[in-house]
């Protein structure tokens, strides 16, 4: 990690956001360590210590299309990763997943990054966002609600289920 004078914080600015690519297959591996358990959960509705292998095989099948990932990156190092999946009965729509290392939570990295994220699934035809998340994921239907303030989610079994329109909604005048 960056070497930062005594007390000072890395801050937005220093992080990069780029997509996913082929040299990244470490480095995502390596993401596991700034994860907690909760995080893998609200993220993989499942305990897991790690991120999971079948996860990270999935990654090598990005085919920056159909499924994609944008990743932030401090010091070459990944602290964020967003991504979709289209869905291929309804290719207007993909499922949207979003993780971020416990450091950078409520900070508006997940939020930057599906901005670009976004702005690359509209480019290629994607006009709706599906995500699922578990109730425990506060964090995540705060962000939902700052980011799309219209949209309701539907419950289902220990989960909620968003449907998000694209383009993403214009920034109120007084968001930070």
């Amino acid at each position: 990690m960056k070497q930062l004078a005594a007390g000072s914080v890395a801050r937005m600015d220093d992080v990069r956001i780029r997509p996913y690519g082929m040299t990244d297959d470490e480095r995502i591996r390596r993401m596991s360590d700034r994860l907690s358990t909760g995080s893998l959960y609200t993220r993989f509705f499942s305990g897991t210590p790690r991120l999971p292998d079948a996860y990270l095989r999935s990654l090598l099948m990005l085919d920056h299309w159909d499924r994609e990932a944008m990743v932030a990156l401090l010091d070459g190092e990944i602290v964020g990763i967003a991504e979709y999946v289209r869905d291929r009965k309804e290719p207007w729509r993909a499922e949207l997943a979003v993780l971020v290392a416990d450091p950078w939570q409520r900070r508006g990295l997940g939020r930057r990054m599906v901005a670009f994220l976004a702005e690359l699934a509209e480019r290629r035809g994607i006009s709706e966002f599906d995500a699922d998340v578990v109730l425990e994921n506060r964090i995540a239907m705060s962000a939902i609600r700052g980011t799309w303030p219209s949209v309701r989610p539907c419950s289902d079994d220990g989960s909620v289920h968003y449907r998000l329109p694209l383009p993403l909604p214009a920034e109120p005048l007084n968001a930070a």
